[in-house]
């Protein structure tokens, strides 16, 4: 069976927003890392060129940003998790913190409260996560 399923995956791609000082950050984020993980940071340069660029009057409050609590389900196994997402130096799996620059982290940023995003895992399999709660501190 060909891929047919994922062929309009940019078609179906939830809407996603970015606070302008992430999207600074991320975008440089993306070119550094260009060179060691191509795929990650190029499917975080494809986000954050569709991203609706906010302005730091408006609101984030259900948009998953940069240090922000995040609850997801997984489509596929049913199981929630809650993580921060954080910058690749801050990544701390163990605490939960995983960085914008892995595939669940790159998929998460810019994404709202009940939606859901499909993405490509390292393996080549696809994964399904649908947002369920954004808490931001500080």
């Amino acid at each position: 069976m060909v891929n047919d399923m994922h062929s309009d995956l940019q078609t179906r791609l939830p809407t996603i927003a970015l606070s302008a000082r992430d999207a600074d950050r991320l975008r440089h984020l993306a070119e550094v890392a260009a060179d060691r993980y191509p795929e990650t940071a190029e499917f975080l340069a494809r986000e954050i060129e569709r991203a609706e660029i906010r302005s730091a009057d408006q609101s984030m409050r259900d948009i998953v940003a940069m240090q922000s609590e995040v609850t997801f389900r997984d489509d596929i196994g049913g199981q929630s998790r809650t993580v921060t997402l954080v910058y690749p130096e801050d990544a701390d799996v163990g605490a939960n913190k995983i960085s914008v620059l892995t595939p669940i982290g790159a998929a998460l940023i810019g994404m709202s409260v009940g939606k859901s995003i499909e993405f490509q895992t390292p393996a080549g399999g696809w994964r399904s996560l649908t947002i369920v709660k954004v808490a931001h501190h500080g």
